[in-house]
């Protein structure tokens, strides 16, 4: 029988022109010669029509926010507010019943009452992030108040789901903590990279000015990023060049702003997925300088072996996912308080070797093992006949 996949996920397609772990997952999905179709069910500002089919197939269905506050977004994790809406979807996958196999994958904990809308043929919940905790590890009421309400609503989902995949040991270990009679039913599958993309080097041209030894970071720029150890390298290596590509994801905070003002760095904002690969050859060293929070210590960065892909040695910080693949000329990882001097260090040793085809080389094998297409052909390879 072909098959119906339904993907919960965190908004509309394009809401801030990144490409994550689910649209890599949903492209792939679409591509498989069962697939009848993808549903990308996702929460988004009330708006008109309700369903429509994006350019590569996949059709977008919204359950409209409670408004556009952030405070509204807590409606998504609560039935009151939403089970209404998702009549429609309920409907619609009912004139489907018993002519496809209707295939329910969560890679964001919200709606979680859709199993009693269908009798999904399976439901799978792919955790990628501590959905509870904050990205800045500061603390508030109301971030506790959102802990309680995603902590539950995830449960919720973790319980009705036929397995689960984590993108790190640190997540699979966290569910297995909370239900451990579900441990042969948890897998870890860490993030990929589209290999190929990083090959292609159509644009030689350079696509900023720089000077010196170019480090950056590319993607969200969100809260989990430290500003201020991004700030002391600028201002104590006047000589690099810093470059950082990526929509801003703080709101304008104050923290970014301010780094901003340092005259070595250079934010290029969001690009598309196709012109990612052009920035990262631009770099002679890929960074990734993450705070010390909970947030952090379950994140396995999709960017690792994206700039590895592309030949970059990397330097991580307080991203103990990753420390399995720490490696001479390869990838170097540090934890704790930011020490700027340290970091400093670590770039300056790396940049050595940063250019040496031999180096070159190492790094783009490690990454060609990591291709999503082999990632995600497991995933679906997972035992799904037994049940939780």
């Amino acid at each position: 029988m072909r098959t119906i996949h339904v993907i919960v996920a965190t908004g509309v397609w394009n809401l801030d022109n990144l490409t994550y772990r689910r649209h890599r997952f949903a492209e792939f999905l679409q591509k498989q010669q069962e697939t009848e179709e993808v549903i990308w069910l996702c929460p988004g500002e009330k708006q008109t029509p309700e369903v429509t089919r994006l350019e590569n197939g996949i059709y977008q269905w919204i359950i409209s926010d409670l408004g556009n506050y952030k405070v509204q977004r807590f409606a998504r994790f609560i039935p009151f507010f939403y089970q209404k809406k998702l009549r429609s979807l309920s409907n619609y996958l009912a004139e489907k019943k018993g002519d496809y196999l209707v295939n329910l994958w969560y890679t964001y904990p919200a709606f979680p009452t859709l199993h009693k809308i269908y009798s999904w043929d399976q439901i799978v919940y792919d955790c990628s992030d501590l959905w509870a905790e904050q990205l800045s590890g500061k603390f508030s009421f109301l971030s506790y108040l959102k802990q309680k309400i995603i902590y539950q609503s995830e449960q919720t989902i973790v319980e009705k789901a036929s397995y689960i995949t984590c993108t790190s040991s640190f997540l699979a270990e966290e569910i297995i903590s909370r239900t451990p009679a579900y441990r042969d039913k948890i897998f870890t599958y860490e993030n990929g990279v589209e290999y190929e993309l990083f090959q292609e080097r159509k644009n030689r041209e350079p696509v900023i000015e720089k000077e010196g030894l170019t480090i950056g970071y590319i993607g969200g720029i969100k809260p989990k990023l430290d500003f201020g150890l991004i700030q002391q390298i600028a201002q104590m290596r006047r000589d690099w060049t810093i470059l950082l590509v990526g929509p801003d994801g703080t709101n304008n905070s104050p923290e970014f702003m301010k780094l901003l003002k340092e005259p070595n760095i250079q934010w290029m904002g969001s690009v598309s997925r196709n012109q990612v690969p052009a920035y990262m050859h631009m770099l002679d060293i890929g960074i990734m300088p993450y705070k010390d929070t909970p947030y952090n210590k379950a994140i396995f960065p999709l960017k690792l072996f994206e700039f590895l892909a592309a030949g970059k040695p990397v330097i991580g910080m307080n991203l103990p996912s990753t420390k399995g693949y720490v490696e001479e000329g390869v990838y170097e990882l540090l934890l704790g308080e930011p020490e700027v001097n340290q970091f400093i260090h670590a770039c300056e040793k790396m940049a050595e070797n940063a250019g040496s085809q031999v180096w070159q080389s190492r790094r783009k094998q490690l990454a060609m093992l990591k291709d999503w297409e082999n990632i995600f052909q497991e995933m679906i390879q997972v035992d799904k006949e037994t049940s939780i």
